[in-house]
């Protein structure tokens, strides 16, 4: 793989519900071993565009390169392959309420296949290591997701994501419900886990805090285009009117409220 080859390259993504255009020719590069932040507000395609990537939804045109390979070209076997390489956290943690914290964080283990799979004893194993990472005691495995705290149950997500030692990460509103000393727990997490592991990792979230502690670059959606990318240390202080009046919550602004029919 060439030295300047991006980990993620998207050109020309573009995907439409019916008459709304969600994606309307995204062009982005995720450097391998760096974190990209996508700000914008509800509606703006962010959640669309990670589920392009993951290959959840089918965009209408445009391609989506891991190390060089066009994913949307691969075959089944092939995109199975490449998903295998992605951890995901969810934006609600979306824990298995029928299986235990260890399970859970197993789960992806478990449902490998082939000379790489694993026993359950050797799942549980690995699940009490997982959740150690992320500050949790590996008796914490044996409970069930009820029993767990919205901060403890956001750490069991993220232990899940991480457990199979992805090459990328995705984290979907990774703070949302936190209160903000737990929010930057969780950041930090996000943080410590994204420099062991070496991964690359996009972000989506409406937290500015949030956005500066985790992106090393970060871009804003807005109508279906990136109108803004560079570092997400000056998303505060961008220069640009849509990214100043969205991260600063101005009502005035390039911004307007969308009429909803």
């Amino acid at each position: 793989m060439s030295a300047t080859l991006p980990k993620i390259r998207i050109r020309g993504l573009t995907k439409s519900f019916g008459p709304k255009r969600v994606l309307d020719g995204i062009d982005l590069d995720v450097e391998a071993g760096t974190s990209m932040v996508v700000i914008g507000g509800s509606g703006s395609g962010k959640s669309v565009l990670l589920r392009c990537i993951l290959g959840l939804i089918e965009p209408d045109a445009g391609t989506i390169e891991i190390d060089g390979q066009d994913v949307l070209a691969q075959g089944r076997r092939q995109q199975e392959a490449t998903r295998q390489r992605i951890g995901m956290l969810f934006q609600n943690g979306a824990l298995f309420d029928s299986l235990v914290v260890w399970e859970n964080v197993a789960f992806g283990l478990l449902a490998q296949r082939g000379a790489g799979r694993i026993t359950r004893a050797q799942a549980r194993v690995k699940a009490g290591e997982v959740l150690m990472q992320v500050g949790l005691d590996p008796s914490v495995g044996n409970l069930s997701p009820a029993e767990l705290s919205g901060g403890m149950q956001k750490r069991v997500a993220l232990a899940r994501a991480i457990a199979a030692t992805p090459e990328i990460l995705f984290f979907d509103e990774p703070t949302t419900g936190l209160d903000p000393i737990m929010g930057a727990v969780i950041d930090g997490l996000i943080v410590d886990c994204v420099k062991r592991l070496g991964s690359t990792a996009i972000a989506i979230t409406h937290d500015m805090a949030s956005a500066t502690r985790i992106g090393d670059r970060a871009a804003m959606l807005y109508q279906g285009r990136l109108v803004w990318q560079g570092a997400a240390a000056s998303l505060l202080s961008s220069g640009n009117p849509m990214v100043d009046q969205f991260t600063h919550g101005r009502r005035e602004g390039p911004i307007g409220m969308e009429l909803r029919r």
